[in-house]
């Protein structure tokens, strides 16, 4: 498969990549140049494969814990298998640290209390969300891939670029 370049050095094109592949899936679309919306669909894609090949990969754990009152307790905990491990630590490596945004008029306690557990949440929703739903898709459809859509918006203003939105479907 050829690369597209960009005009950039493999620095910039990869952080271009980065950048705007988190954009894309935490927000499920966005506006950019049709020569970076090419690009951007094969990386998205790979990333989106990656999670839908693990996401069911779950072991089950018993954790002992000894509470204030000094009594052992023992609860079962869902952990990442490998291979779920493994693809988590891939993706983590293909995008950026998305911070939960707060809600406006939510409190700050319950705006706490709702991102307590979640470490990184756009992992979470990559796994949680788009993995069953294009699992179940591409079980239904019979193909895996075309998790996105490129729709040509035009011609930008100032420097006579061709644009394009880019969007999962």
């Amino acid at each position: 498969m050829r690369i597209m370049k960009l005009g950039r050095p493999t620095e910039e094109r990869m952080a271009i990549m980065r950048n705007q592949a988190t954009d894309l899936l935490w927000h499920g679309k966005i506006e950019t140049t049709l020569a970076r919306a090419k690009s951007l669909k094969s990386y998205v894609e790979r990333t989106l494969t990656l999670a839908i090949n693990s996401y069911e990969d779950v072991v089950k754990v018993n954790k002992n814990s000894v509470n204030k009152k000094g009594e052992k307790t023992t609860r079962e905990v869902m952990n990442d298998g490998p291979k779920k491990l493994a693809a988590r630590r891939k993706i983590k490596a293909r995008l950026y640290t998305v911070k939960e945004e707060r809600k406006k008029g939510e409190k700050k306690a319950d705006y706490l209390a709702r991102i307590d557990n979640i470490k990184d949440p756009l992992l979470e929703k990559i796994f949680n969300v788009y993995a069953p739903k294009y699992a179940a898709r591409a079980k239904e459809v019979g193909t895996a891939g075309g998790y996105t859509r490129i729709i040509k918006t035009g011609i930008r203003k100032g420097d006579n670029a061709e644009t394009a939105i880019i969007e999962l479907i």
